[in-house]
């Protein structure tokens, strides 16, 4: 389906609704198999990074291998498995938050030396109170609803788009618009823009 819709308009607004409605991945000592790959049985490490679960899958192939795996190491293991896998979910997510941060922060920073310029972005996500715009540096920033003075918005949460009760001008996920840099929040880490 991504292939179909590929160097298409629509492509960022499909590829963004189909990232948002997925479950978030999770490490499990409980084999789900893999929906997409039809697979009963299936497990994973990365490579070169190691992360925890990877050495504890590493041990347990090992010893699997090696049939060293005896019935008291095998209950070990589930309980080693069952804590590592709870823990190492919630410490990635933890991990991947702390990454975010730092680079809305360092983002935040180079763009207090750009306010007043424009920039052409495509909206990258529309809520009750604008719409998020991304430039094609990665910056991401938001139009306040307030901050729209031609008309009053309304958010049409069911179709993901802004419409003018007055002009029927409409803002969707995927638009390029043009904006300026209006202020930056560098404590909070936004970005600020209005249209150009």
């Amino acid at each position: 389906m991504l292939g179909d819709i590929e160097n298409t308009k629509e492509e960022l607004v499909i590829s963004t609704l189909m990232l948002r409605s997925l479950k978030q991945a999770r490490y499990s000592p409980i084999c789900t198999g893999h929906f997409g790959l039809a697979a009963k049985y299936y497990t994973h490490f990365t490579s070169p990074i190691r992360r925890y679960p990877d050495l504890q899958i590493h041990r347990i192939i090992k010893e699997t291998i090696d049939e060293s795996l005896n019935e008291k190491r095998l209950n070990r293991l589930k309980a080693i498995v069952e804590k590592a896998s709870e823990q190492s979910s919630i410490r990635e997510r933890e991990a991947d938050e702390a990454q975010r941060q730092v680079e809305d922060l360092r983002k935040a920073e180079y763009m207090k030396n750009h306010i007043g310029e424009e920039y052409e972005g495509v909206i990258s996500s529309i809520t009750s109170f604008g719409m998020f715009v991304e430039l094609y540096n990665t910056v991401e920033g938001l139009i306040r609803l307030n901050n729209l003075s031609d008309d009053y918005y309304i958010f049409d949460q069911e179709n993901y788009l802004l419409f003018g009760e007055h002009t029927k001008k409409t803002f969707k996920i995927g638009d390029k618009i043009n904006i300026k840099v209006d202020s930056v929040n560098i404590p909070l880490r936004e970005v600020n823009f209005v249209l150009a």
